[in-house]
């Protein structure tokens, strides 16, 4: 019998003990001799059902700690900072991967199946904060002398790296983050309350119902490939580290962090918070501080309350700039979003509306947007494409399963300005 089917039960069981002790009450008079055995019949099966739950949810916890990552967060964080995916990818490829990198390659991939394709490439797992978490400033440089330049050591210099990259917002705003996940998953919500009643001395209260809904979650697949040379990967562990932290994987944080946002929820993509159903449309006023302030009403109207902020992009803080007063001093940012935290990325898109030239303007508690993962970033090397094969290079493949949804979509509200 499972958990919930046990719980059940022993309601049932104590129901039933309450209306006999109810029903002798309600004569004036003590439980009989048959209701009084029947009373302790019924409270010995209890009891036994509180054994068989009590065992029950023990069993349960251990699975849930059995399947939880091995290393807690603090832990992982430790052991990031020593990680180099220099020595990761070279292990890989030569087949003798070890030492840190090896032992969180195999805790990442441990009671994983294994992606379908990888028997064809070396296959490494590498931890999402490695090539999600924030972009790296270096470069690289592979340099040629024919004239004896071969013959002096080059050293690799910090180079600057892509400037003009997308900001990533979703998850700096505050989205909720689940890690470590497996299987398709459920959000359960309350969606509506009961209701309170004030009553008389020895009055019976008004029975009120509480609502329940979910929302689902499933993983998607984001990806992305580099073609690397045989001297780049011999030559500078360096240039790979930075390859990789900054560039592919930023690619993978673009990718996700534009499907939270505006995600269509088709073609595999994971279906974003504008397009989502439930979120509040407001019609845009003639001024941008007037349709801030109605787009922070329609919570408060809804009593939505929290830490919540705005989101829009270039073109709406381009024009917020240039608001001036009537003595043509130009107005702080800030009390044209009435001192809301307000953040700018061109992710959020600005080809909204019938003309397609408008930009959105978001408002919510961004707490309310999850973002799930199922994986690390699973890399695989393939140095046997006929690409590369013939002249010792290598295709590296960056897979990311993930997902993202809005648990209660009247946490936001936007508007087309």
């Amino acid at each position: 019998m499972k958990l919930h089917e046990l719980k059940e039960t022993r309601a049932a069981k104590i129901g039933e003990m309450k209306k006999l002790v109810n029903d002798a009450e309600a004569a004036g008079r003590d439980l009989n001799e048959a209701e009084a055995k029947r009373f302790g019949e019924i409270k010995a099966e209890a009891n036994k059902l509180e054994e068989r739950i009590a065992r029950v949810e023990a069993l349960d916890e251990m699975e849930r700690r059995a399947d939880a990552e091995p290393l807690a967060a603090h832990e992982m964080q430790r052991e990031l900072r020593s990680y180099s995916l220099a020595n990761a990818i070279s292990g890989a490829l030569s087949g003798r991967m070890t030492g840190r990198e090896a032992e969180i390659s195999q805790e990442l991939t441990r009671g994983r199946e294994e992606r379908s394709g990888f028997a064809n490439g070396i296959r490494l797992a590498v931890p999402s904060e490695i090539l999600l978490g924030g972009e790296r400033r270096d470069g690289q440089t592979v340099g040629s002398d024919p004239a004896g330049g071969y013959l002096v050591p080059t050293t690799l210099a910090a180079v600057a790296g892509r400037i003009n990259r997308p900001a990533m917002k979703v998850e700096g705003m505050g989205a909720t983050v689940m890690r470590g996940l497996s299987g398709d998953v459920e959000l359960p919500n309350m969606l509506t309350s009961g209701a309170a009643h004030w009553i008389g001395e020895n009055s019976d209260t008004t029975r009120s119902a509480v609502t329940f809904g979910k929302v689902n979650m499933t993983p998607r697949t984001v990806s992305g490939e580099y073609r690397m040379s045989r001297r780049l990967t011999l030559q500078s562990g360096t240039a790979v580290e930075n390859i990789l932290r900054g560039d592919i994987g930023q690619l993978l944080a673009q990718a996700l962090d534009l499907a939270a946002i505006a995600g269509i929820g088709a073609s595999n993509q994971p279906l974003g918070l504008l397009n989502t159903a439930g979120i509040g449309e407001v019609t845009a006023s003639a001024a941008l501080s007037d349709t801030a302030a109605d787009l922070i009403a329609a919570l408060e109207l809804d009593d939505i309350t929290g830490t919540a902020a705005f989101l829009t992009n270039p073109t709406v803080m381009k024009a917020v700039r240039k608001l001036k007063d009537g003595q043509g001093h130009t107005m702080p940012v800030s009390e044209i979003f009435h001192n809301v935290r307000t953040e700018v990325t061109t992710q959020v898109p600005a080809s909204l509306g019938a003309g397609s030239n408008k930009s959105a303007l978001i408002y919510g508690l961004w707490s309310e947007l999850v973002v799930g993962y199922w994986s690390a970033v699973d890399i695989l090397l393939n140095p046997y494409h006929p690409d590369v094969a013939s002249n010792g290079g290598v295709l590296l493949h960056a897979f990311l399963d993930a997902d993202v949804v809005v648990r209660h979509p009247e946490a936001f509200a936007y508007a087309e300005v």
